[in-house]
Order: structure tokens, then sequence, then C-alpha cells
């Protein structure tokens, strides 16, 4: 057996941890009863103190290259991978050793593909319990079950609570939609001059109402997509797409905006990024979230940049190659699309980067909002199967930063 062994779970990386056999031995020697542990093959792997001295009880300690199965079980190792394919983690047999009677449970470890086996004697399960321990026993399973029921019906009661506030925005929001957009409707006809002149005070008056108009039709929006993605009914439109089309489309939209507040608004996508698979409205929602949050806290003559480059995301192919491939062939063709938006604000402390992207979360408390364009934001990329995050050091500005595999389903 190695010195060293790999045991998961798995590293964001890809790296299993790796830990010393002896530190995993000492381990299992604290365990009182007799503990091993098998690979799917039967091979025994790590045998603790107890579970040694129960195998030189039975005559086992001679032999060489000890099998789970063949030796001590007695079993066909189908009859135990048969209960687990059932969805049974644990099976219990009988193990007969001379006149010496035990029982062995195999429990079943999915992540290494391990068996777990714990041996008891069979005079051990039929000792009854101290009576005064098994009073106290009774009365903390009853404290315990009286707990239970009373964290299910809070925790119940919550879930009550957030239904019916989800329901309550989302009806806020149907509402109100429908009247905002014939207010914008009209301050566009004002505006274009088919109601008649404006003389300059009232364009400006009528500019000023439309950017507050649009301000409450984008909540209303974001309040639809927060009612959609807590429901559970949010279904992605998945087609063939460009990217770069779609960005762009944005890009434009938003341009009177980053105007009016003095905000200059760059946009360069990378030419050679090809057309794939995704939801071309939830894509450009999520990217007008964050151009929405740049432009909130980025300062008049300052300047927001919206940057979408193809992208080898190396986690993408971590299950279709094992890592001696991948470190020969190294796939450089790009699997995914970065999407970059980046500001010259105030920037963010470090220990604000994970909590920005939950619901109802706003930093700087002097900046209009109700925290939830971020949180959006990343469910609408999660969905994609995609991974958000932001690069921001106080007050260096900001890097708001999401990848979109090309491998849609």
């Amino acid at each position: 057996m190695a010195g060293r062994i790999a045991i998961p779970p798995m590293s964001e990386e890809g790296n299993r941890a790796v830990l010393p056999l002896g530190l995993v031995l000492g381990l299992l020697d604290t365990i009182e009863k007799p503990l091993m542990v098998a690979e799917r093959s039967g091979n025994l792997l790590f045998v603790n103190t107890r579970a040694k001295q129960f195998l030189e009880s039975n005559g086992y300690a001679a032999t060489p290259g000890l099998n789970l199965f063949n030796d001590l079980l007695q079993v066909d190792a189908r009859k135990i991978f048969g209960e687990i394919e059932k969805g049974e983690h644990q099976a219990e047999l009988q193990i007969r050793r001379g006149a010496v009677k035990s029982t062995a449970q195999v429990h079943w470890m999915p992540g290494p593909d391990w068996l777990v086996v714990e041996i008891k004697h069979l005079a051990e399960m039929q000792a009854g319990p101290d009576p005064a321990t098994q009073l106290t026993v009774q009365e903390l399973l009853q404290e315990r079950e009286i707990t239970y029921r009373n964290l299910l019906a809070a925790y119940l009661k919550l879930q009550e609570v957030n239904r019916q506030k989800t329901v309550f925005l989302a009806s806020a929001a149907h509402e109100l939609k429908t009247p905002l957009a014939v207010i914008k409707g009209y301050y566009d006809l004002l505006l274009a001059g088919s109601l008649g002149r404006l003389t300059d005070k009232q364009r400006d008056i009528l500019e000023e109402s439309k950017e507050s108009c649009e301000r409450l039709v984008r909540l209303v929006s974001m309040f639809l997509n927060y009612s959609a993605l807590e429901s559970g009914k949010l279904v992605l439109q998945l087609r063939e797409n460009d990217l770069r089309d779609c960005l762009d489309e944005l890009s434009k939209r938003w341009t009177e905006a980053f105007q009016r507040k003095g905000v200059k608004l760059d946009a360069s996508f990378d030419p050679s990024i090809a057309t794939f698979r995704f939801d071309y409205q939830k894509v450009q929602q999520a990217a007008a979230n964050l151009l929405d949050n740049a432009l909130k806290h980025t300062p008049s003559g300052g300047s927001v940049t919206l940057r979408a480059v193809p992208h080898f995301w190396e986690r993408r192919v971590a299950a279709m190659a094992p890592v001696e491939e991948r470190r020969r062939f190294r796939l450089p063709r790009p699997n995914s699309v970065e999407v970059s938006v980046t500001d010259s604000g105030p920037g963010i402390a470090a220990e604000h980067h994970q909590e920005i992207f939950e619901d109802f979360v706003r930093v700087d408390r002097n900046t209009s909002g109700m925290g939830l364009g971020l949180a959006i934001a990343k469910r609408l990329i999660q969905a994609h199967r995609g991974k958000i995050w932001v690069e921001s050091e106080s007050p260096t500005g900001s890097r708001f930063t999401f990848l979109l595999p090309m491998d849609q389903g």
C-alpha cells in the first residue's frame, strides 16, 4: 500500500485532497468498533486496530491479499451491489467462523466508491442496554422529536411567507407594467415632436421624467424576473444566437442613459466569437443588470467597458478527458465566452464580494435599487451552467465577469 492516498472530495480545480496514510489509520484507530474500508473489488484499504484483532481471532492474520467478499463475508459481490443499485446504501450480512457468529454492516460511500464494513459480535447485539441509560436516551429522543417538529413548523411558515411575498411582487409588477409602458410611449411621442414643438425647458423636464419612468420599467422587469426565478418557472429558450449581436444591441440601448450621466460606455466584442446556443433575452438581461450596476456606481466623467472574448474554460472539460490527456493535448479550442463589465467607480471591499450576489443586498445604501440586479444576473448565468464573479479592490473600480459555456444541450 502506498504511503499517501487520494481521498475525495474534489477541490474546485479538480484535484483530490491528499492525506497521509498514517493520519487516516490513526483516525480509524480512535473508533472503538472494528472497521474496515475496501475498494469495490473487495481489496482491503484500511483496517483499524479493533478489526485487526477480530481478524486475528478468527484466523485471518496469516492470509495474504485478504478479500472482503471471498474471504471474510463469503458472499457474491453482486448481491451487495444489487442492493446498492436499488437505492440502499447499507447491507447487513451474517459472518460465521466456527462457533462464533458476527454481523457485518456494509455501508457504501458513493464519492470514492468505497465500502465501509462495521463488525458486531452477536453477544454485543443481544446484550440489553442499561435501564438508566435507556431512559435518558428516550428522553433525548423525545426532546429531539419536539425540537424537530417546532423547527419544521417554523420552516413551513417561513416558506409560506416567502411564497406570499413572491406572489405579491409578481402581482404588483404585472399591474404596473402596462401603465408604465403607456406612459413611456407618450414620453417618446412628446420628445419626438409628434404632438407639437417643445421649448428647451419642456424638453429637459420630459427627458428627466422619461428617465425616471425607464427606471421604474427596469425595476418592474426585475421584479418579474425575480418572481419567475423564485417560483421555479424559469425556462431557458436555447437557440443558436450571435452573442455579439446580443451585446451590441444592449450597448446601443444603454448609450443614451450613459450620456445623460456623463459616463463613457465602450463596447468591444471579439469577431472570432462563434454562434452558440443560449437564451438571447436572459443573457441580455444578465448583462443589462451588470451595466445598470456599473452606471449607478460610476461618477460623471468616468468610464464603463463592456467586453466579450472567447475563453478556454478548463473545468468544462474535466469530465471529458483524464488529467493526463488534458496535459498532453491541452485542448486549446475555446469552449466558452467571457463577458465582462469594468467600471471606474469606487470599487467593492473584498469582504463583500460574495454577499453582493445575494437577494436584496446593497453594500452602498446611498444608491437606488432593491439589491436584486446582481442576484438575478447570477441565477440567469447559473441557469446556463455558467459562472459569475467580481474582481475589485476599493477604490480602484470593479470588474464583473461571467462565463457562458458554448456546449449548451
